[in-house]
């Protein structure tokens, strides 16, 4: 039985392209390189110009306080008239020396009321020249990080298995032009691998599967010999047994080689169906073993290889079949889409799992308890196989054990 709850097979999403669009209530919110840079280029302008404009206050304070000094003083004559807008210049039977001291309260007020004038006029302007600068930011921020989302979205297409791709970054010797280069060589030695790896699992296809085959032949063919001692019988019985455990583990092991890549070529498949495909094949060592199939499988139709995905679900179902109670057990497989996922959910009855044991259940020839032994419930390939095609499909397997023994294995595939 299974399960290592395995990472999501696709890597999470970066968190800036400047060529995709930003999720979530409150998008501009998201502490991106981008809004970074631009609230540090604004930043240093607000506090440049607030230095600035505290500096030209202060000088013009200070020239307002040095030609503090009325520039004239009335000392005499007859019949002076004056018409001014402050209080208390010009009134009526006004000596000269209120006069001046007059004037000289309406120039201090003047000259205040210029100070401060001076001071919201500039915080206005500066106010509005930030936030060009805040714009001007933002703009320059994308304009200087635009190759980082040429990376980005190379190494998203790289991640659909997609080894072809290449960033080819144009532009002067920087270091980003140093990241894109390493990027690229390091795509050249994966692809390498990849493709060697390809040919490795197709050259080991026929070298393991023919000599097996040709044993499988042979013994066959000494059974069927009825005047064949009945001791040589038994044990073309038992060789026969464990060549066809052989060809399963070879099977297995090539399969599961061949799953931990990305799927390339995909097509609707419905989950319903295959599980449907899956319990047919497995509901007659589930009869024999007194299991109940039970569950509703709703429509839930994804992109992917049909082949594999029936692999999945018969996997778990012949795990879930195997692993089970001798009496009254029963096999529960369902299948829907919610929040564009389609989940395909296998429960069953069965020995009580520990939660500690789950990790382990997903490792190849790895079982509950045991580890790399025989059985004849299958060879330990099961749910490791099942994990690696539903990583190179984008989605993930996890189990949980259930109360009163047995597990939920869910699959979630994005639709």
């Amino acid at each position: 039985m299974a399960a290592n709850p395995a990472p999501p097979a696709a890597p999470p999403k970066p968190t800036w392209d400047p060529g995709s669009q930003p999720e979530g209530p409150f998008p501009w919110l998201r502490p991106t390189i981008r809004i970074r840079l631009t609230l540090l280029y604004g930043g240093m302008f607000l506090i440049a110009g607030i230095l600035l404009l505290s500096i030209i206050y202060l000088l013009a304070a200070q020239a307002l306080r040095e030609g503090n000094a009325l520039p004239f003083k009335i000392v005499g004559g007859a019949n002076i008239q004056v018409t001014s807008n402050c209080p208390g210049v010009g009134g009526a039977g006004q000596t000269n020396d209120q006069f001046n001291v007059a004037i000289a309260q309406c120039v201090l007020d003047q000259r205040r009321h210029a100070l401060d004038d001076l001071l919201s006029r500039s915080l206005m302007a500066l106010m509005g020249l930030s936030i060009i600068a805040f714009a001007f930011g933002y703009a320059m921020a994308g304009r200087v990080l635009s190759p980082l989302g040429k990376i980005t979205r190379t190494a998203r297409r790289v991640v659909g298995s997609d080894l072809t791709r290449r960033i080819e970054l144009d532009g002067p010797d920087d270091e980003l032009k140093e990241l894109a280069d390493t990027f690229d060589e390091m795509l050249d030695r994966l692809e390498r691998a990849f493709t060697a790896q390809q040919r490795f699992v197709a050259n080991a296809s026929h070298e393991l599967r023919t000599p097996l085959a040709i044993n499988r032949t042979l013994l066959e063919v000494h059974l069927s010999d009825p005047g064949a001692p009945v001791e040589l019988q038994q044990l073309g019985k038992t060789l026969l047994a464990t060549n066809e455990r052989s060809e399963q583990l070879v099977e297995g092991l090539l399969l599961l080689a061949r799953s931990d890549n990305q799927i390339i070529e995909r097509k609707p498949v419905d989950l319903a169906e295959v599980a449907s495909r899956a319990l047919d094949q497995a509901r007659g060592e589930a009869h024999a073993k007194g299991v109940e199939i039970r569950g509703e499988r709703a429509l839930a139709v994804v992109q992917g290889n049909g082949v594999l995905l029936e692999r999945i679900a018969l996997n778990l179902v012949q795990n879930a079949v195997r692993y089970n109670v001798p009496e009254g057990g029963w096999v529960e497989v369902t299948t829907e889409a919610v929040h564009g996922q389609a989940v395909l959910l296998v429960s069953n009855t069965g020995p009580v799992v520990p939660a500690y044991e789950v990790d382990n259940l997903f490792e190849p020839f790895r079982r509950l308890r045991t580890e790399r032994t025989g059985s004849d419930k299958g060879v330990g390939l099961g749910l490791s196989i099942a994990r690696s095609v539903a990583r190179a499909h984008g989605g993930r397997i996890q189990a949980v054990p259930r109360e009163g023994g047995g597990l939920v294995m869910r699959v979630t595939l994005p639709l």
